[in-house]
């Protein structure tokens, strides 16, 4: 138990930078839906659908690479980090300089002819968040966590502080002084792009706190350790490619596929998207628990004890996990004040949301197998298997059911996955996973979530005072269960 407590220690620290200080971030969502309308929130969610598979292909799997071929035993001259490093650099490189070239192009065939400016800002945040990836990397394999954790969250605090002083402050002090100074620095015609400008320049400051890690550029690069990381990072390229159509691809889609006219489908975009801000506790975590657990993963591999613990690890993250459903989904009520009135719309999505990352979470945890096998080019082909079904579910659902229909396609293909990874896991790399507790834990979450709508609804009992009971009520049962099973 005590490995498990250190694993959980390091969530919990790289969750202050991942989940404290994106909660943070995540409360400039009532920002964003009380002082932009619907549609203009859709094309926020549009450009960041479109970065997130461009983020893929701008770091190319090596942040990956660098984890399975890093020199331990010389972390002051690490020729992998360096080599890999500079690889990237090259790639964003090449990649700005067509972003330059057909701007105007690519801006018309998006329909932002007149903001040109949107794309431009874009690509540059990816390309500083592709480069910082791999330095942050090091501070993983190194245990930095908090060093990690400090950038993460000074990042987010200038975007907030940003966000709220081009969104609130300038608007106001611009319309009862046109001429005053914040005229040099704002103009109303920009509108949205203003949440972009922010976190460019967010990300600017984060590059520069990073500037002490780029120092092992120095170190060189090797040609022939560089073949070995691009034949095992290429095949996390297509798992990367297919995580973002499985997690963005919808948010692309709707804008073309729901029945309506233009302005309305980018309403329905945003409500949608919104909405899903509301399952981010759920993404969080995983994204914490991934920062820690992947170097985890490596580094305990070797040891006689590995795969219990392993199996311990996905229980445990499956409790916290329906913990995280059962919260949002009671309390909804409260959780729901978080976007404006306009967007509440689409709340009947956020349970299927947070089960199908539920599901993801689950896979990401499974996904060891691969990972310590070599055999990556199988994981990526469980991923393309979920990112096909995902496209195709989207072109079928979004026509008829709208933005619901994505919100199922989301836990089809994660829900999916995961079986398949587990399958596969049991032949490659068997752990002895107690998959009863697991599905009796997600069981009893869905139970309890039924158990309170029909109360609710049904027979009009106080919600926020059953919500509490059936909560105690599931921490009771699974602490029982826990103590039971160990004790």
């Amino acid at each position: 138990m005590s490995i498990i407590k250190k694993l959980a220690s390091q969530t919990a620290v790289y969750g202050l930078s991942s989940i404290f200080g994106r909660f943070l971030n995540y409360l400039l969502v009532p920002l964003y839906t009380y002082y932009f309308t619907a549609s203009e929130y859709g094309v926020v969610s549009e450009f960041y659908a479109y970065a997130g598979f461009f983020s893929v292909v701008l770091l190319f799997g090596f942040e990956t690479g660098y984890f399975r071929f890093r020199d331990k035993d010389m972390p002051g001259r690490d020729v992998a980090y360096s080599t890999a490093l500079l690889f990237v650099v090259l790639i964003n490189v090449v990649f700005f300089a067509l972003i330059v070239l057909v701007n105007s192009q690519l801006s018309a065939a998006l329909n932002y002819a007149n903001h040109p400016e949107y794309v431009l800002c874009f690509s540059l945040i990816l390309i500083l968040d592709a480069v910082a990836a791999i330095p942050f990397a090091r501070l993983r394999a190194e245990n930095k966590a908090f060093h990690f954790a400090g950038i993460k969250v000074i990042e987010i605090g200038i975007t907030i502080l940003l966000s709220l002083f081009f969104i609130i402050y300038c608007p106001k002090v611009y319309e009862k002084t046109p001429e005053a100074w914040v005229a040099l620095v704002y103009n109303p015609a920009i509108g949205v792009g203003y949440i972009f400008i922010a976190n460019l320049m967010a990300s600017v400051v984060k590059f520069v706190l990073l500037a002490p890690e780029l120092s092992g550029l120095a170190w060189g690069f090797d040609l022939a350790l560089f073949g070995r990381m691009l034949r095992y990072s290429l095949p996390m390229v297509v798992i990367g490619f297919a995580g973002i159509i499985n997690e963005m691809l919808d948010r692309a889609l709707l804008k073309h596929l729901l029945p309506y006219d233009l302005n309305t489908n980018m309403k329905m975009l945003g409500i949608y998207s919104a909405c899903y801000k509301l399952s981010i506790l759920m993404s969080l975590f995983i994204q914490a628990f991934r920062f820690a657990a992947e170097p985890f993963f490596f580094a305990y591999a070797g040891n006689s004890d590995a795969r219990k613990i392993y199996a311990l690890v996905l229980k445990f993250f499956v409790i916290f996990c329906v913990f995280i459903f059962l919260l949002v989904t009671l309390f909804i009520d409260v959780f729901k004040y978080f976007v404006g009135e306009e967007f509440r719309a689409g709340l009947e999505v956020v349970p299927i949301l947070l089960l199908a990352n539920l599901f993801l979470g689950i896979y990401v945890n499974l996904s060891i197998w691969y990972k310590l096998t070599d055999r990556t080019f199988l994981g990526a082909g469980v991923s393309l298997a979920g990112a096909l079904l995902t496209v195709v579910l989207n072109i079928w659902w979004i026509p008829t059911l709208g933005y619901i229909g994505s919100a199922w396609a989301t836990l089809a293909c994660y829900s999916g996955m995961a079986v398949v990874s587990y399958f596969l896991g049991q032949k490659y790399y068997p752990v002895d996973y107690d998959v009863k507790r697991v599905i009796g834990y997600i069981g009893l979450g869905l139970g309890l979530y039924f158990a309170h709508e029909y109360l609710v609804t049904t027979l009009s009992w106080q919600s926020w005072l059953l919500s509490s009971a059936l909560m105690l009520l599931y921490m009771l049962i699974a602490g029982l269960c826990e103590w039971r099973h160990h004790y």
